[in-house]
């Protein structure tokens, strides 16, 4: 439930952030399969870290996301600090799905 509401409100505070510009970028791209590969990657290790601190599966499961979410998102706010890319959406929907399909194959393995 906490996931849920974090993620509800993680975009208006980026709206709110002060991003000075936003990236003007394709779909599809090298970048883009770096950025679900790494979000994978993040997600299943916070899941990981979770089960290695003998956390229940849904806290290990939520953290992972969470984790690998909130550095995609970090990314983002980086590159939109005025000499940056810019933000991207597009990036972070690639974050996003990346860290859906590492906790998806964590649990699936595990």
């Amino acid at each position: 439930m906490r996931l849920l509401r974090l993620l509800i409100l993680l975009p208006g505070l980026l709206f709110i952030s002060g991003c000075t510009h936003m990236a003007n970028d394709r779909w599809t791209g090298r970048d883009k399969a770096q950025h679900f590969v790494a979000s994978a990657a993040l997600a299943a290790a916070g899941a990981a870290y979770g089960d290695r601190q003998n956390w229940n599966e849904a806290r290990s499961r939520s953290f992972g996301l969470a984790f690998s979410i909130g550095i995609g998102a970090a990314k983002e706010l980086y590159d939109s600090r005025a000499g940056g890319t810019g933000w991207s959406w597009k990036d972070f929907a690639w974050d996003v799905a990346g860290a859906a399909t590492g906790y998806s194959l964590y649990h699936i393995a595990r």
